[in-house]
């Protein structure tokens, strides 16, 4: 097979920018479940007593983004940036807050999460309240005795 000329540039450049493509992804697909993991988010010293408090839960077996952030594609991605950035920047220049104030797309995100595992559960109660947490405040980080001082404000 005889290929045209430029061909075989034009066939290296594709698969080295195939190859590349294959690279990014992977490494964001890596970085994008490494993060969601109790084990990076418990790596920051602010982090870490509420992590301890999930993996003494019954909701030990999932990740902290199981919950807190809103599952798969772009939106994941976005939401993911944000908060982390957020996140950074006030552990690293702020005062770190005894109460933690969190914002309403945060709460939506919490309460989309409780729905969608706990679909047959909430058939009867959906309505009751506006948040999964206005019940369930204390699940899964301080469930029964409270071993961590930070708290979520009640607003």
């Amino acid at each position: 097979m005889k290929v045209p000329p430029g061909g075989m540039k034009t066939l290296l450049l594709a698969l080295g920018l195939l190859l590349v493509g294959a690279g990014i992804y992977g490494a964001a697909d890596f970085s994008m479940k490494a993060t969601d993991e109790p084990a990076f988010c418990g790596s920051c010293h602010i982090m870490y007593e509420v992590v301890r408090t999930q993996q003494n839960s019954v909701h030990a077996s999932l990740s902290c983004n199981d919950c807190h952030a809103p599952a798969g594609g772009i939106r994941k991605v976005m939401f993911k940036a944000k908060a982390g950035a957020k996140d950074v920047y006030q552990n690293t220049f702020g005062d770190v807050l005894d109460v933690i104030h969190t914002t309403q797309a945060t709460k939506d995100v919490v309460n989309e999460n409780c729905m969608a595992c706990h679909t047959m559960t909430n058939i009867n109660v959906a309505d009751a309240k506006e948040s999964c947490t206005d019940c369930h405040r204390q699940v899964p980080h301080f469930s029964k005795s409270p071993i961590a001082e930070r708290r979520v404000a009640n607003e």
